[in-house]
């Protein structure tokens, strides 16, 4: 499953029953708790890089993408927005990208 298909599945989400569903669940919580979910899998998934546990990093990157596309769904953030950034910023340095942030 790509990315986007993944974020279309869970942007559907939002309008679905949250007692049939995980994701309608979280987001019927609201952005400050997926927001909150988000955080707690970052750390987790920094644990398992630090430990040097490959196979517990990846199933803890694969809830971190999940819970930042359910964290963006909760605030409207369309993940073409963000893949536009991505591209907007791949056409410089990332040196120059960086310097060119308000501080």
């Amino acid at each position: 499953m790509t990315l986007t298909a993944l974020y279309d599945l869970i942007a559907s989400r939002k309008s679905a029953d949250p007692a049939t569903s995980w994701t309608a669940q979280l987001l019927a919580k609201g952005p400050e708790k997926c927001a909150e979910k988000f955080g707690e899998e970052a750390i987790e998934a920094i644990i398992e890089a630090v430990k040097g546990d490959r196979a517990a990093l990846t199933s803890e990157a694969a809830d971190v993408l999940y819970h930042l596309l359910v964290m963006l769904a909760a605030r409207d953030v369309p993940l073409d927005d963000v893949l536009q950034e991505l591209a907007t910023r791949q056409a410089q340095s990332g040196l120059a990208e960086k310097q060119s942030r308000p501080s």
